[in-house]
């Protein structure tokens, strides 16, 4: 990148490292807020009724695997589809060194299609299943979704981290980092 184009550039990232502090800062928090509101919608009746084996223990877990690459895929099909980017242009991978499974949009796309491709697995997986399950007084499915919710922690520090660049200003996911760089002119 030439001196120029840099100067039309700013970098909102963090490490992974520091990206995994700050989500456990952010979704501690919050986790705490959603399992009141579960013990108030369903009190002692969730947790008395909650008759946990070994089977259902291994589904769970089954779920949140199969979970954390939904996660992934869901981010890398909003970028591409309220992005305007060809599917191809998306790379899903696991992070060797943190064992961080990822998505990245290999071109700039529009803030606004960023954050929403950054908040949908957060919504889609957690917020919706939490809100099902407290609403049935399923302990299990509230809890998978208070699971992605603080999976979506270092979704929601991207979000705060870019909560001032607007909608149409185009950014580039960052290729290693949690976040992105901001084209403040606009450009590719």
């Amino acid at each position: 990148m030439t001196e120029e184009e840099q100067s039309h550039v700013k970098d909102l990232s963090v490490s992974l490292g520091q990206a995994n502090l700050y989500s456990l800062a952010l979704a501690l928090p919050l986790l705490a807020v959603l399992f009141g509101i579960y013990l108030v919608l369903s009190p002692g009746e969730g947790l008395a009724s909650a008759h946990l084996t070994v089977v259902s223990g291994v589904v769970f877990l089954a779920f949140l695997l199969l979970g954390i690459v939904v996660h992934e895929v869901i981010h890398g099909v909003a970028w591409a589809l309220f992005g305007g980017l060809p599917l191809k242009r998306i790379r899903f991978g696991l992070a060797a060194s943190t064992l961080t499974p990822y998505a990245h949009a290999l071109d700039p796309l529009p803030a606004g299609a960023y954050r929403l491709g950054a908040l949908l697995p957060a919504v889609v997986l957690g917020i919706l299943p939490f809100a099902v399950g407290a609403a049935v007084g399923s302990l299990m499915l509230t809890m998978y979704g208070m699971a992605f919710v603080f999976a979506a922690g270092g979704d929601l520090l991207v979000l705060w981290l870019i909560r001032k660049v607007g909608r149409n200003v185009r950014v580039q996911d960052h290729p290693t980092r949690a976040g992105c760089i901001v084209l403040e002119d606009g450009g590719r």
